[in-house]
């Protein structure tokens, strides 16, 4: 029997562990802040019931040459991180996004606080995969984060039996891979010669 059509050959060689799952996964974020209910922030873990591993963008810059276009590799782009957060009745989760986005520009002063000034309101944050025996896959973390935008809460009388959530869009400066479970992957943040890893787990290699 060809390879292509053999179950067992897949099983072996396609998803020999079971495949990932994307149920299985906690986020992190980090502080403490001076300006925010830090008690949420122990609670995070549990209440992000969505969010995503980040993606990895190199922009093509493309030049023109006798009626051909060559490209050439770009600068990276960082896209913006989503998460999604359930909405206890304490609200203690939508106040700490609500207080980080007011200590960025107050919603009537229209100016940043003090305590979060100059660079005070960004933070770090850690998105993990885990393996269905509790074994942790991959890790990554975020850098200079913050909110730019905390999302709506729907309100519906017919929207019964439900739990409320809400989005919140994330802009940060960079990501890194802290922890990459049993992959082979090896690859660094920085080049060799680039200096310290500000706390990578991943050192530079000759």
């Amino acid at each position: 029997m060809a390879t292509e059509f053999n179950i067992n050959a897949f099983k072996q060689r396609g998803l020999a562990g079971g495949g990932a799952r994307p149920s299985q996964f906690k986020v992190l974020i980090n502080g403490p802040f001076g300006f925010l209910n830090t008690g949420a922030l122990n609670d995070m873990e549990f209440l992000v019931t969505a969010a995503s591993l980040p993606s990895f963008i190199v922009e093509a810059v493309q030049v023109p040459y006798f009626g051909r276009t060559v490209k050439f590799s770009g600068d990276r782009v960082f896209q913006d991180w989503q998460i999604e957060v359930l909405n206890d009745v304490d609200f203690i989760a939508r106040d700490f996004f609500e207080s980080w986005s007011n200590a960025m520009n107050t919603l009537i002063s229209n100016r940043m606080n003090d305590a979060a000034w100059p660079t005070g309101y960004k933070q770090n944050a850690t998105v993990i995969q885990y393996g269905q025996n509790g074994s942790q896959l991959r890790s990554y973390k975020f850098s200079g984060m913050f909110p730019t935008q905390v999302d709506a809460i729907g309100l519906s009388w017919a929207a019964a039996n439900q739990i409320e959530t809400f989005n919140v869009n994330m802009s940060y400066d960079y990501f890194e891979l802290e922890d990459e479970g049993p992959s082979a992957d090896g690859y660094n943040a920085l080049l060799p010669g680039d200096g310290p890893l500000s706390g990578s787990n991943n050192p530079p290699t000759g």
